[in-house]
């Protein structure tokens, strides 16, 4: 899940009651299916910084609850609103997602691009999304990067 930390970082995530948070916002069709279809409860979240310099992995967090409509849609003073939206027909779907690690250092783009493995991630094939799949591969790769050991 990708970020910008002036907007919503992992810190902001720390700070957040419980750690925890929804992951509001999504207007992005692959990107909400993605989140609706695929995340489970427990399933292991990059949380990338994108538009920070250098873009980096900040951190780990989880999946905290099954998907479900993002409330903001409805919300006609959200920036987040979508007229087409309905309670019985929503378009956009959101999950909780709770805080697990911070990285002792954060592992920067190009890091991430250089290793072997990393280096294919679709964040990198589908650079504009602001979440994608991660393999197991990948996951591993990265703590393996960052010099800890994953929780799962």
């Amino acid at each position: 899940m990708k970020s910008e930390p002036d907007v919503f970082g992992l810190d902001d995530l720390v700070n957040a009651v419980n750690k925890t948070t929804t992951w509001e916002g999504v207007r992005n069709y692959e990107a909400r299916n993605f989140m609706r279809d695929q995340m489970k409860v427990g399933d292991g979240i990059l949380f990338y910084h994108s538009n920070s310099k250098p873009p980096h992995v900040a951190g780990t967090a989880t999946v905290a609850s099954k998907s479900y409509p993002d409330p903001s849609q409805f919300d006609p003073s959200s920036d987040y609103f979508d007229k087409k939206a309905t309670k019985d027909a929503p378009i956009w779907y959101l999950v909780d997602v709770k805080y697990e690690s911070t990285f002792p250092e954060p592992i920067v783009r190009a890091i991430l691009q250089d290793d072997p493995i990393c280096g294919e991630m679709m964040l990198f094939k589908r650079n504009r999304l602001s979440i994608t799949p991660v393999t197991s591969e990948e996951w591993l790769a990265v703590h393996q990067l960052a010099g800890v050991k994953p929780k799962r």
